[in-house]
């Protein structure tokens, strides 16, 4: 199954009640997980930008996204972002397809497609860079 890694922060009322009140939430977040069609992997706090960090294994983007939409709507969560995580050997299968991909795709193509995401990824972001 698929790995996803789910990272977010705790908001302020979230983290009051924590301390007013600290519990295991593994078992809990396990459980959502669970309801949701996957499995948890792991369940970190962590330091920096991120509070937390959740591993989970889900059969699909539609059982991931139900269990980490459940999680937020309690409301205790913020800045959530998921990321789709591949083993090395799901690595390395990718890569080979790419390269089969990009050995078939004309070089042309693959130099206006290299010089166009260079060229977007300096543009500013219109939701946030003021015009």
């Amino acid at each position: 199954m698929p790995i996803y890694i789910t990272r977010g922060r705790f908001t302020s009322n979230a983290i009051k009640g924590m301390l007013a009140k600290p519990e295991d939430r593994e078992e809990a977040v396990a459980k959502l997980f669970k309801n949701a069609g996957g499995k948890l992997i792991g369940w970190y706090l962590t330091f920096g930008h991120h509070d937390w960090m959740a591993i989970g294994e889900f059969p699909d983007e539609k059982a991931a996204a139900t269990a980490i939409l459940a999680a937020a709507a309690g409301g205790s969560l913020s800045d959530i972002e998921t990321t789709v995580a591949m083993t090395a050997k799901e690595a390395a299968s990718t890569f080979k397809s790419a390269g089969k991909a990009a050995k078939r795709t004309p070089a042309s193509v693959i130099r206006l497609a290299s010089k166009s995401s260079a060229v977007s990824a300096r543009l500013p972001s219109m939701a946030t860079d003021p015009v």
